[in-house]
């Protein structure tokens, strides 16, 4: 008789079941006498897919990842996991992997007994325990310091010893909760790498939480912005940040140009607005309906242009311009507005005097029209 590997790939299509991996949240509410945690949200982890959570601090994301877990009761709603419903279910029985910020990991036990601990309750016979955790250590690096405790491991490998025992049950799928929120910035880049990297390697479903943007833009295939409990918005990286639904998702999502408009016209994905002292102009519109408008520019989509360019451009002056070693960053005062525009060290080609007249313009499908809230 033939065993499959712990780490073999979680939603293998030659099984059958291709719900495998998949976890569902169906019309989900949290409430703690009067204050909602989360409040009635709908979401799903396809099988394989790596989906964070993200939002500042009482936005519900870690609470519906505890539901999810189990370690949270639902006030209403249903979690199913692989299409079974586990509300009733205690964590154990779940069959998910989880790695808390803290790694929870036990100080009297080495390395390689931590990874064991998860076979043990399983009650998987001790040989099998061993070698299936010499197998997760060696699969998150870790192959050589099984023997160490806690005490003697750096952050990071602490981090990879919560990984390796999260992953060696072979787990439907993995929940993390802003598990790199106290390594340094090298180190945190370096891990999220490695974290993506065993996710793709074996296949498996990630349910992430993280209050980090840069963090949810390089690792996710799938961000869901949070706010007051609510799904906000949700989508591929690249189009939540190119295309916030409002102000405030442009906002939480890095440096952004707000600009207060009228609509005059919308036709298809192109709207024309009047940004007052900045003229009328042309921007990409996505259906944002709403009571008022702003057209969102990132400053990385703002650029200097020639003076005789007349759309979509604009004239102003430099206030301040900062060196950031890879990029520079100014801020212009343009038609009574402050905005910021980013270009690459590299790629500067002159100067720009402080007070210096300069004329500045965006593409259309880099302008996105949006619904303004504040």
């Amino acid at each position: 008789m033939t065993t499959s590997s712990p780490l073999q790939t979680a939603a293998d299509p030659t099984t059958g079941n291709q719900e495998e991996g998949s976890i569902e949240l169906r019309r989900v509410r949290r409430t703690y006498g009067d204050v909602t945690a989360v409040d009635d949200i709908d979401l799903t982890v396809h099988p394989g897919e790596f989906v964070t959570l993200l939002g500042p601090s009482g936005s519900g994301k870690t609470t519906t990842m505890m539901m999810v877990a189990g370690f949270e009761e639902l006030t209403s709603g249903m979690v199913l996991i692989n299409g079974r419903p586990v509300d009733k279910l205690p964590p154990k029985d779940r069959n998910l992997g989880v790695v808390f910020q803290s790694y929870a990991l036990f100080p009297h036990l080495s390395a390689r007994e931590n990874v064991e601990f998860a076979l043990r309750m399983r009650r998987v016979r001790p040989a099998e325990r061993r070698q299936r955790a010499e197998e997760a250590l060696e699969r998150v690096g870790l192959a050589k310091l099984g023997d160490r405790r806690p005490r003697e491991l750096s952050g990071g490998q602490q981090q990879r010893v919560a990984l390796a025992r999260a992953l060696v049950f072979n787990p439907s799928a993995l929940l993390l909760d802003e598990p790199m929120a106290a390594l340094d910035k090298r180190l945190r880049e370096q891990m999220q790498e490695e974290i993506k990297t065993i996710q793709r390697s074996l296949g498996i479903s990630v349910l992430f939480v993280t209050h980090d943007q840069d963090e949810a833009m390089s690792m996710s295939d799938r961000i869901v912005v949070m706010r007051d409990g609510r799904i906000v918005q949700q989508g591929a990286p690249d189009d939540v940040y190119a295309h916030p639904v409002n102000d405030w998702v442009a906002n939480f999502l890095g440096d952004a140009n707000l600009l207060p408009c009228t609509v005059l016209e919308r036709s298809g994905e192109t709207a024309v607005v009047d940004l007052g002292e900045l003229g009328v102009g042309r921007v990409r519109d996505r259906g944002a309906s709403g009571d008022r408008y702003a057209v969102s520019i990132r400053p990385e989509h703002l650029a200097f242009i020639p003076a005789d360019r007349t759309e979509n451009s604009a004239s102003g002056r430099v206030v301040t311009s900062t060196n950031l070693g890879a990029t520079i960053r100014h801020r212009l005062r343009v038609g009574g507005q402050d905005l910021l525009l980013r270009e690459l060290s590299a790629g500067r080609r002159t100067a720009r005097e402080l007070d210096g007249e300069v004329f500045v313009g965006w593409e259309q499908d880099e302008a996105q029209l949006l619904v303004l809230e504040s």
